[in-house]
């Protein structure tokens, strides 16, 4: 019973808009009879709720409350893997979380470095010429992508770069998991960065940004760092 309902709750979080009994029916290969029985638990609890007066079915106001009770700080949760990974690197690293179409900087361990870049937590960044942004972009789909990344390549204006040829990166960006900024988004600055997903769907990144004179050196020990701290976050997450 209780595999068939969280079955029936990840079909309508994958349609919001709302589903007929029929539709969950069909969705979840079960009969009719026994979704409507499933279904009437759940609005009972308030885990699932009527879409429209025209009929079907959505998540409900108590799923909502129980993501917000079960939601952890990330920053406190990566914490140490920033911590370790500016150890490492002696560089800066930085989170920033996907909102309303850009990066925002949510925490930063600043490295040891004389020379280092620091970004104040709150700050704004965009998405397709920055490390944490195309990574964030990477875990999207193709057409989401192409949304957000061609609104801020047209404003470019006309040396822009072809979008085309963005989509090419980021599909190379799925198959390795690091995204690069190669002195794009700031004359002077390189970074690297992965991007990951919180329980309730959240996309976080994490990032570090390097003085370009001194990235080139650091290139392939810094990839294989962001590896390792993607797989102790995967753990966490």
């Amino acid at each position: 019973m209780i595999s068939r309902a969280a079955e029936i709750l990840r079909v309508l979080k994958q349609d919001n808009s709302g589903l007929s009994l029929g539709q969950i029916a069909e969705r979840v290969h079960l009969p009719r009879s026994t979704v409507q029985r499933i279904v009437n638990a759940l609005l009972a609890e308030r885990l699932v709720m009527s879409a429209s007066a025209e009929g079907g079915l959505r998540l409900g106001s108590e799923i909502q409350s129980l993501a917000a009770a079960g939601r952890v700080n990330m920053a406190e949760l990566v914490r140490p893997v920033l911590n370790e990974l500016a150890k490492e690197t002696k560089e800066t690293v930085d989170l920033a979380v996907f909102r309303d179409d850009h990066m925002v900087f949510v925490d930063q361990v600043v490295g040891t470095h004389r020379l280092r870049t620091v970004s104040a937590v709150g700050e704004i960044f965009p998405m397709f010429d920055t490390a944490n942004g195309k990574a964030a972009l990477a875990l999207m789909e193709d057409d989401r992508v192409a949304a957000i990344a061609g609104q801020e390549l047209k404003a470019q204006g006309e040396n822009r770069r072809p979008l085309s040829d963005f989509l090419k990166e980021i599909e190379g960006i799925r198959e390795t998991g690091i995204a690069w900024d190669l002195n794009e988004h700031t004359e002077g600055i390189s970074a690297a960065g992965f991007a990951f997903q919180d329980p309730v769907g959240l996309i976080y990144a994490i990032s570090v940004p390097v003085p370009t004179h001194r990235f080139e050196g650091l290139k392939n020990d810094l990839a294989e760092k962001l590896q390792n701290a993607r797989t102790e976050v995967a753990k966490l997450v």
